[in-house]
């Protein structure tokens, strides 16, 4: 992974050594005709909801319409493809996500190589999953959750939105740190898995804090921590899965992404309209009502992000010899 790696964060930086580009982009009136913006999900999700607010408020700044395809299926391999394999003129971008870093150890054999064959534009915004458990689990916190999967190997059930989803390995990576045992049970999207935690069919779920919030408040699901190192300001009395297990970090997020080749003085106009997008404070406000925080940067910030995040998943995958679906 260490070459790849390399690879990415040069074409990362590489943007910021064409200043003067920038001004030959704008003088060329790019973009002159609408953008497409493609997701690996299905519409309805966090993914579907940040792509459709950012191409809302992107198309006001670069006074073209951002049209979002939704390309569901394959892991979002089937997505990640087709903006590999589009025009690299700044016309098509992908909305990454962590998916993009797990599929890269997940699956044996791609037909693309991530790192090398797409360049980061910008991040977009991070927010945590939640650690919850059915109220019939006999656990309040952290401590106790460890202290009775040990005492009780093997006999809780850990759903997930999937193998290799966020949520999954979330959960993984808890489970590589803590020399816990839990049954990991993947479903077919996080929806359903929800269903069955709330009815007590499943026990555990590292779930995505914006769908499990509502059934937290409702008392239907108990919230044990949040899986980032922060708190979240809308669960202010609920820790950090961090306060009891050192460095276990994991959560969600999403940026843009452009085929390499791009040119960096596309690249740059990009990154800058978003971050002017991400700046705006109605943009910090509505982020912010679904429990998220702001990444913005530069492209080369975002490359790091996602070096950072595929060999960080790389070890989990590997530690839990998850396959795809």
């Amino acid at each position: 992974m260490k070459l790849p790696r390399r690879r990415f964060l040069r074409l990362a930086a590489a943007t910021a050594a064409f200043p003067a580009l920038s001004t030959i982009a704008r003088a060329q009136g790019y973009p002159t005709r609408p953008l497409h913006m493609i997701i690996g999900y299905p519409p309805g999700g966090s993914a579907d909801m940040t792509a459709r607010l950012m191409a809302q408020w992107l198309s006001e700044r670069l006074g073209q319409t951002v049209v979002i395809e939704s390309r569901p299926g394959g892991g979002t391999n089937i997505a990640t493809e087709a903006v590999v394999r589009a025009p690299p003129d700044g016309y098509t971008l992908l909305l990454v996500a962590p998916a993009n870093a797990i599929n890269a150890s997940l699956y044996d054999k791609l037909n693309y190589n991530f790192i090398r064959d797409m360049a980061p534009v910008a991040g977009l915004i991070r927010f945590p999953n939640v650690v919850v458990v059915n109220p019939s689990v006999p656990v309040k916190t952290i401590p106790e959750l460890i202290a009775y999967a040990k005492a009780n190997p093997g006999k809780l059930n850990m759903a997930s939105s999937g193998n290799g989803s966020t949520i999954h390995v979330s959960g993984e990576l808890f489970k590589m740190l803590t020399g816990i045992k839990m049954v990991h049970v993947p479903y077919r999207g996080g929806a359903p898995a929800l269903t069955d935690l709330i009815s007590g069919q499943v026990h555990v779920m590292f779930d995505n804090l914006p769908t499990s919030i509502e059934y937290i408040r409702a008392g239907k699901l108990r919230g044990l921590a949040v899986t980032s190192t922060e708190r979240s300001h809308l669960l202010p009395d609920v820790p950090t899965v961090s306060d009891y297990v050192p460095g276990y970090e994991a959560s969600a997020w999403y940026g843009l992404g452009v085929p390499t080749g791009t040119p960096p003085d596309v690249i740059e106009r990009l990154n800058e309209a978003t971050n002017a997008v991400l700046a705006d404070p109605k943009t910090l406000a509505r982020f912010a009502d679904l429990g998220a925080t702001l990444l913005a940067g530069s492209a080369a910030d975002f490359g790091k992000l996602v070096a950072d995040e595929t060999e960080k998943w790389a070890k989990v995958v590997k530690f839990s010899g998850a396959k795809p679906d």
